[in-house]
């Protein structure tokens, strides 16, 4: 990085103090993944255009927002489908990476509508349905534990 681009002190020091505000007075965060399996044997996955690796779709429940709409939300946007009957919730993680207050709910998505193929926008490089058999290669690590736990009967994780 330049001198130029460099933040001055006060500018880290403050983003430091907003970043130690937002970690001690947020509560609990909350996000939601869905593992949209279909009757051929494969999953749906994304990439994103900022962070590597496949994933399964999901995010951030908002405020006011319960679980099952961010998911219905998220999976409409990330992978243009539509969830066509109550999804199982298959469990919940918590993810240390993110902060020490984060937490994943995982539902399984097996009645669906894919609305269109999705296309690669500003958040999704890429995306769609792979044989649980032959994922990607980058597939992360959590992505692939998820699936073994809920394909093939893997004890359960508590973390993501």
């Amino acid at each position: 990085m330049s001198e130029s681009h460099k933040p001055s002190r006060f500018q880290r020091v403050l983003q430091w103090g907003l970043h130690s505000y937002w970690r001690v007075s947020r509560g609990l965060t909350l996000g939601v993944r869905g593992a949209v399996l279909d009757s051929q044997g494969r999953v749906f996955l994304i990439r994103h255009t900022y962070v590597a690796g496949w994933h399964l779709p999901g995010g951030g429940v908002e405020t006011g927002e319960t679980p099952l709409q961010a998911l219905k939300r998220e999976l409409h946007e990330e992978a243009r489908i539509d969830i066509a009957a109550p999804p199982q919730l298959f469990g919940v993680f918590f993810n240390a990476r993110v902060s020490r207050r984060d937490h994943v709910l995982v539902y399984v998505i097996r009645d669906f509508t894919v609305v269109e193929p999705k296309q690669p926008d500003r958040e999704i490089a890429e995306a769609g349905f792979f044989p649980l058999d032959a994922l990607p290669e980058g597939t992360t690590a959590a992505t692939r534990r998820r699936l073994a736990e809920i394909v093939s009967g893997e004890p359960l994780a508590e973390t993501w």
